[in-house]
């Protein structure tokens, strides 16, 4: 609110009606209470109530980033990657597992009982620009796959005009195959030049790949010792001095400890499998030949996610907080995540980006809640970021969807980034996008006088004894009553301070209390415990054991999805009671409350 009436302001001073405009900025500073009216209105530019936070992305009291979502399209299956055409119609391309060709992708192949990754060179349809010519296939490259699994994730364009291509290490546990050698394509960063390639070689070799004069080597190779890349991207470098340009970040998902977030330099060896992480895996690898290894710039270890999806580089025009910051997740936890690098060290700080609670994101057409299986990152011409998720990793289920992610702590100032996309042709019908997700903050209006109260029963015993002794009151026998705990109760422990509304949720089934121990642990799970509580906000989802580990009790339940309008967990989705592939380190909580936000002005 703050931001858009700044950024407004400037705008309003040009209008005709001037006397109208003053009237309105004068409105203005009286109603943000700032003390001298007179003073306020040529000054509220500079007004330190006004642009002491727009600097910073908004975060919660844990340092979690506060951001919303913007539900651009849904129904996809498996959305693996998004791409624009970079020709000024600001269109963008979504590749579904499936198969369907509206990308240059790599799939994997099945050549008889062999396997392969090919990489396959499409143009456009001459009668239609949104459809490819599949009559016009030229496999460019490809690579024999010892496994069905590991087979990378990202073929990209870099500045330098080269195609890179991201290839796993050819699958298994441990590269048992032995593909990290110079020898072999897999497990590597691969450069190649297709360029004018309609006649002669389908590909050349860049002259400056740093292995072309090595014996034994590919000279395809532009790095070494990745695992399975998982999505990288390009920074297009801050929109005004470029700082960045040109750097490739790319996730490399782990083998059974860490994910890591790397760099992609010329020549470097990035440990695998030597290292995983910032830890040795092979033992002997590690202590004989890794000491120029190419650390990560950031790893996580599986309590936090078990399947990193690399991101970007915020470098947009809408959200100058985001500016920057290097935004991925983890396909397994659900978890969003950001780097932002200090210029100062060269360190990266991490910061877990939560969906906006209470006001934050209650502006149309905006949510605060996703299908947990991240799969992919994407940015638009405009360079907005975008992701895609999905409630059922299916190659056939028809519930993905990509968002766009919005930073409600600061907008750009209005006209600043608008552009006229250039006209495109369509010739089927277009189909109205109809957005099927919900603000998910409002927990209805019930409140806490309005609550369903515990089921009771009533004992009877004998009236109470007088103080003196020997005597005993006149009256009838007195009733108590007792609650019934019936499965599906829940509880809240584990404050330091004996706070109600927050603790580790513990739920009562079938005689017996138990934890629920969740990676996935959402807003929505949320949402419903703290309703079942008599509360009317879920202000957040608490993960990894954030209230203390449940140790002397049974895990009941596990991988919990809610709609959010449940009446307990046991109404969701999950598996059998006390089957769950999880520990204590990660048992949930929730943080309830009866008021949704607080303005700090």
């Amino acid at each position: 609110f703050w931001n858009t009436c700044r950024s407004t302001i400037p705008l309003l001073s040009d209008d005709p009606h001037i006397a109208k405009v003053k009237e309105d900025q004068t409105s203005l500073c009286q109603y943000l209470q700032l003390d001298d009216v007179d003073y306020c209105y040529p000054h509220l530019l500079s007004n330190q109530k006004l642009t002491q936070n727009l600097g910073r992305v908004q975060s919660d009291s844990d340092g979690c980033l506060q951001l919303c979502l913007e539900e651009v399209a849904n129904g996809l299956r498996n959305p693996l990657a998004m791409v624009h055409a970079n020709d000024g119609t600001h269109r963008f391309f979504v590749a579904e597992q499936v198969g369907l060709a509206v990308l240059t992708s790599s799939w994997e192949v099945e050549v008889g009982f062999d396997e392969r990754i090919r990489i396959s060179e499409f143009h456009v349809s001459t009668n239609d620009m949104n459809v490819v010519d599949h009559t016009s296939e030229r496999v460019i490259l490809e690579i024999d796959e010892p496994a069905s699994n590991h087979n990378g994730g990202q073929l990209l364009f870099a500045d330098d005009g080269y195609l890179y291509i991201f290839t796993g290490d050819g699958g298994m546990a441990g590269d048992p195959f032995g593909n990290m050698g110079m020898s072999a394509l897999l497990g590597k960063v691969l450069r190649i030049d297709v360029d004018d390639n309609e006649r002669g070689p389908l590909y050349r070799i860049p002259p400056n790949n740093p292995f072309i004069h090595e014996q034994g080597a590919r000279p395809e190779i532009y790095a070494y010792g990745v695992r399975n890349m998982w999505r990288c991207s390009v920074d297009r470098g801050d929109p005004h001095t470029k700082e960045g340009k040109g750097r490739i970040f790319c996730g490399d998902v782990g083998q059974n400890k860490f994910e890591e977030i790397d760099i992609i330099e010329k020549g470097r060896n990035y440990g695998w499998r030597a290292k995983e992480g910032f830890s040795c895996y092979d033992k002997k690898l590690c202590a004989n030949s890794s000491l120029d290894d190419v650390l990560p710039i950031y790893a996580y270890p599986h309590k936090m996610g078990k399947s990193v999806t690399g991101g970007y580089v915020y470098r947009g025009c809408e959200y100058p907080n985001l500016n920057g910051m290097y935004i991925f997740g983890d396909f397994m936890s659900g978890r969003l995540m950001s780097l932002q690098e200090d210029r100062n060290t060269g360190q990266w700080k991490y910061n877990e980006i939560c969906m906006g609670m209470g006001l934050t994101c209650a502006f149309p057409g905006l949510i605060n809640n996703y299908h947990q299986y991240i799969i992919s990152f994407a940015e638009d011409e405009a360079g907005e970021l975008y992701f895609m998720s999905t409630g059922i990793p299916s190659a056939t289920s028809p519930s993905g969807v990509v968002y766009k992610v919005v930073d409600p702590s600061r907008r750009a100032p209005p006209r600043q980034c608008h552009y006229d996309p250039l006209p495109v042709r369509v010739k089927s019908n277009l189909i109205k996008f109809v957005p099927q997700e919900k603000l998910i903050d409002r927990l209805g209006e019930l409140g806490p006088d309005l609550a369903t109260p515990l089921p009771t029963t009533t004992t009877t015993k004998p009236p109470r004894q007088s103080r003196r002794k020997g005597r005993r009151r006149k009256g009838k026998p007195r009733t108590e009553t007792a609650p019934v705990l019936l499965s599906g109760t829940v509880r809240l422990v584990g404050d330091e301070q004996g706070r109600s509304d927050r603790g580790r949720v513990e739920i009562y089934i079938d005689g017996e209390w138990g934890t629920v121990c969740d990676d996935l642990w959402t807003t929505k799970n949320a949402a419903v415990v703290c309703r079942q509580l008599g509360f009317r906000y879920a202000l957040k989802a608490a993960k990894n054991s954030e209230f203390g580990e449940g140790k002397d009790l049974r895990i009941l339940l596990d991988d919990v999805q809610c709609d959010g309008t449940e009446s307990s967990l046991l109404d969701c989705k999950h598996p059998a009671v006390g089957t769950h592939n999880c520990a204590h380190y990660e048992d949930a909580g929730v943080v309830c409350g009866n008021s949704e936000y607080v303005i700090e002005v």
